[in-house]
């Protein structure tokens, strides 16, 4: 058990880039809480996030996502493992960036393509050309991953216990 403060950290970054994987094993290590964002929409939803998208598109998803947000960080201390697209509202970033700590979590366009090789379940990659659209997705919001970031920690090399650790030590220092 770590001694760090207890803050909300937000991980940030691509899809394929291992935010779910590493929130949770970063919410044991700091004996927080855990919300993976994309699954918390789809329980309240109750539905998963595909059916969202076709019918009410990603504005819709979107809006979805921003009331989770709006309501997680009205919370104590905890792990919140972002969606991809997240930061790209502005309200988003306001919260993110207003109430804790950001950790980028970033990976290469060829580590995300080889992770989501066979991912059927994310509606944004569900394209002939999802590999133009992963490089794209990259293009377009690497920068502001960056911008937002309080640290930033690669995920393309290494194991997740490796990335926890990183973390752990930016987060004391």
């Amino acid at each position: 058990m770590s001694t760090i403060q207890p803050r909300t950290i937000y991980l940030i970054g691509p899809v394929g880039a291992g935010k779910s994987t590493i929130g949770y094993l970063l919410a044991r290590e700091l004996g927080l809480s855990f919300t993976d964002m994309d699954k918390e929409v789809e329980a309240r939803c109750g539905v998963e996030i595909a059916w969202v998208f076709d019918v009410e598109g990603e504005e819709g998803f979107r809006r979805r996502e921003t009331a989770v947000l709006r309501d997680l960080s009205q919370q104590m201390a905890q792990i919140i493992a972002t969606g991809g697209g997240t930061v790209m509202l502005s309200e988003n970033r306001k919260i993110i960036s207003t109430d804790g700590f950001v950790v980028f979590l970033d990976a290469a366009v060829d580590t995300q393509i080889r992770r989501l090789e066979k991912d059927k379940s994310r509606p944004l990659l569900q394209q002939p050309n999802r590999n133009d659209v992963i490089k794209d997705l990259h293009l377009e919001r690497e920068p502001v991953y960056r911008e937002m970031a309080d640290v930033i920690v690669s995920t393309s090399r290494g194991n997740p216990y490796q990335v926890v650790n990183k973390i752990l030590k930016a987060l004391s220092q």
